[in-house]
């Protein structure tokens, strides 16, 4: 008899889990630190900084410059579909350049060692603060909240990074900039003189640009390479050829909607559909919000034909949207509609209610603990605001997204404008 997918889906998972912490306890019992070869260099694995699904971040160190990074490392056991789907995450943390949105610093697939599939890892930024969560979390413990104006900015900056997503144009601004960078080096290059681009273009740097991080823990999201080193990308080209244990690293998804890369003014809407606390870093400078984890990232816009549609996507949500800031709209899809980006407004307006309360409007007594339905909670927005000193202002923005039909909902930038006024009144 056949398993459900669903139940092999967490067999599988816990099996992964299992075999991750039996590696850490080892070492820690050995008193050894965890080291994993790849593309040529050598990382320390200093300790686990989160999990979820099949995957698993790391703190991790270059043996050879010292330099930290977190490092998600995704398990691929079903073989090439699940590479793929991985990938995806990557070619979507390329898609989006902005100050709030994390760049990916490079990434890899190798072959599991124990030869169970393959590993896809991820090189991101290590940002020493945390997330909005960890925020969170600190203030229950010590019985304090966010000041309103210090949280708002932080919600806005949030915004501005979905914004991105959402008034994505393929092939802009990267792809001409890309262009243009590319005529200046071939410019510079007929003068016998070689040389990147002008620091004008910063920016608006190409693919490659990326590899080369910037100053440790800024809002672009990177490192600062000091000494000798300082020309050579985190992975090289290269090694990348020459480690036999590479399987494959592409970008076949956006190279194709990039196309040449000629500028199009069309926007192509994309919605995280996870927005939480917990995927919104907190940058070095103690202001800048930085969004992450693209694992459940799509083209916003799916219709939806028929039942089987519908089913497919309550399965997705299910298993790569955080049910407490899910959308009413992926807890019961129905046939004949189109689901859009407005399950990010839902989601920001989650957020922003767990920054003022430090809970989810649908985590509350009566789901967590008399037995109640998270489902049945958002299915009806029944929520309440706790008494504070926030603002009404603040209040109404959070009931304007929070609203169970998506058509009523404002769209992002209503959403920040309001965020404005919102601001505005507190100053």
């Amino acid at each position: 008899m056949s398993l459900p997918p669903q139940l092999l889906r967490a067999l599988e998972n816990f099996r992964d889990q299992a075999k991750d912490a039996i590696w850490a306890l080892s070492s820690c019992l050995c008193q050894q630190t965890p080291k994993v070869k790849i593309n040529g260099r050598t990382f320390q694995i200093i300790k686990v900084l989160g999990e979820g699904g099949f995957s698993f971040v790391y703190l991790a160190q270059d043996e050879h410059s010292g330099r930290q990074f977190a490092l998600k490392k995704i398990r691929c056991p079903t073989g090439s579909q699940a590479v793929k789907e991985a990938m995806r995450e990557v070619e979507a943390y390329r898609r989006f350049k902005h100050p709030n949105i994390i760049r990916i610093l490079d990434s890899a697939v190798v072959q599991d060692p124990e030869g169970e599939g393959q590993i896809v890892y991820l090189f991101l930024p290590l940002y020493k603060r945390g997330n909005l969560q960890d925020a969170i979390n600190a203030n229950v413990v010590n019985g304090r909240h966010f000041p309103e104006q210090e949280m708002v900015r932080l919600f806005k900056g949030t915004c501005l990074a979905v914004r991105a997503m959402h008034e994505y144009r393929p092939g802009t601004p990267r792809s001409a900039a890309a262009a243009k960078n590319a005529a200046a080096a071939a410019g510079n290059n007929s003068n016998g003189t070689a040389g990147r681009s002008q620091p004008a273009q910063h920016e608006e740097d190409d693919d490659d640009d990326e590899r080369f991080p910037q100053a440790d823990g800024d809002a672009e999201g990177g490192y600062s390479y000091d000494g000798p080193s300082a020309s050579q990308p985190l992975v090289s080209r290269q090694n990348r050829l020459e480690e036999e244990n590479v399987v494959f690293d592409g970008d076949e998804e956006l190279a194709q909607e990039q196309g040449q890369g000629k500028p199009t003014s069309e926007i192509v809407p994309y919605a995280h559909r996870d927005l939480k606390p917990g995927n919104v870093m907190i940058a070095d400078d103690g202001k800048t919000p930085i969004l992450m984890d693209f694992g459940s990232t799509m083209k916003a816009r799916i219709h939806i034909e028929n039942r089987s549609q519908a089913l497919l996507q309550q399965d997705i949500a299910a298993e790569q949207s955080t049910m407490a800031y899910r959308a009413p709209e992926l807890f019961d899809v129905k046939t004949g509609v189109t689901i859009d980006e407005k399950v990010d407004i839902w989601s920001l307006g989650c957020t922003l209610f767990a920054l003022a309360y430090s809970h989810s409007p649908f985590e509350n007594t009566q789901t967590t603990e008399q037995g109640g339905s998270i489902a049945m909670a958002v299915l009806n927005a029944q929520y309440k605001h706790p008494q504070s000193a926030y603002s009404q202002g603040l209040r109404d923005l959070i009931d304007a997204m929070l609203k169970v039909n998506p058509a009523e909902r404002p769209d992002i930038n209503e959403v920040i404008a309001r965020t404005d006024r919102v601001l505005q009144s507190l100053a």
